[in-house]
């Protein structure tokens, strides 16, 4: 078969004018490959963004398959940031999917909206999103598994339906899809901006400005890779907008807006400004005279376009109690 609006070809012989770029190496053993061939208009787009729209899936999936290999133009490998030329020719070879993990557990879910395309729920401060080593049971995809009959499979089955994930200890408004067609709509929405996320959060100090817009690059640590750090060179651009509410001489309430979603992205931005969010155990390991496990931040409102209806939606997430009792305790001085 051969889809010749996207240039991909699977199960087809090869074109003749890509024969030079076959590597039969790469094809061994695999049960889903297919080829693309970028066209003018390609000209110039990262691959990132060039494979998500040619295999309809979320840049953040495309990313991981070309980070592990799974990409190829002949015998090199291709990485994210590749520059694709007119008349490339790609081997996509598709890993095979990984036996399920992620068992469906009866964990209660804090459900804010639901219906047959979404599901939009206030995660708990503690509680991670997706399974990992070390977190294998007592997710939030475990308990969605349990509560949904379908989730979306774009990113596999140990992330089924998440469309975008928070820290474990970042508590807060979260949005998950029940059938791809909602996973990729959420996503594009997401990367074009369109859907707008806010935060709250309590941070150490007194801000100088009343606003601002932090504009830099973000990667890992050199120093610990667990963290994250502003790079001068190479990471991924991340910008965060952000709006003081109140302030209180040591402390201070800061509203912020996310126009790029990287790691622990805020959590990186407020300490590089100096005024790191309280409790948070990697960025600000200082004592403070609250009580609260993990950072002091909160994912309040969501705004998206829906997926089938195309309707505006707007959702917000109330503050949980350890937040709620430290802006209590800062408008009552007993800090």
């Amino acid at each position: 078969m051969i889809e010749e609006d996207k240039k991909i070809f699977s199960g087809e012989p090869w074109p003749e004018e890509c024969i030079d770029d076959i590597t039969e190496d790469a094809l061994q053993g695999a049960d889903d490959v297919r080829r693309v061939i970028a066209e003018a208009a390609d000209a110039g787009k990262r691959a990132d963004v060039f494979f998500a729209d040619a295999l309809e899936a979320t840049r953040s999936h495309v990313q991981s398959i070309l980070n592990e290999g799974y990409i190829h133009k002949g015998a090199k490998t291709i990485k994210p940031n590749y520059k694709v030329k007119a008349g490339d020719c790609f081997q996509v070879v598709l890993p095979s999917p990984v036996p399920l993990e992620a068992e469906p557990e009866n964990i209660p879910l804090d459900i804010i909206y639901e219906d047959e395309d979404v599901i939009v729920l206030n995660k708990a401060r503690g509680m991670v999103v997706h399974p990992a080593p070390g977190h294998v049971s007592g997710t939030l995809v475990n308990a969605l598994l349990y509560h949904c009959k379908n989730l979306s499979g774009i990113n596999g089955v140990i992330r089924p339906g998440i469309v975008h994930r928070l820290d474990k200890d970042t508590s807060g408004i979260m949005i998950a899809a029940k059938n791809d067609e909602a996973h990729f709509s959420l996503s594009k929405q997401i990367q074009d901006k369109t859907a707008k996320r806010t935060y709250l959060c309590v941070v150490r100090g007194n801000l100088k400005q009343d606003s601002g817009i932090i504009e830099t690059r973000i990667d890992r640590d050199k120093n610990d890779r667990k963290k994250m750090a502003v790079v001068q060179e190479g990471g991924r651009e991340a910008i965060t907008e952000y709006r003081v509410l109140e302030r209180f001489g040591r402390f201070t309430v800061v509203q912020c807006s996310l126009r790029t979603g990287r790691t622990h992205q805020i959590r990186v931005h407020m300490e590089y400004l100096g005024y790191p969010l309280v409790g948070d155990p990697k960025y600000s390991p200082m004592k403070v005279p609250f009580s609260i496990k993990g950072q002091a931040l909160h994912s309040q409102t969501l705004d998206f376009t829906h997926p089938h209806t195309g309707r505006r939606m707007h959702f917000e997430a109330p503050l949980p109690e350890d937040m709620q009792k430290i802006i209590t305790r800062l408008h009552n001085g007993q800090f």
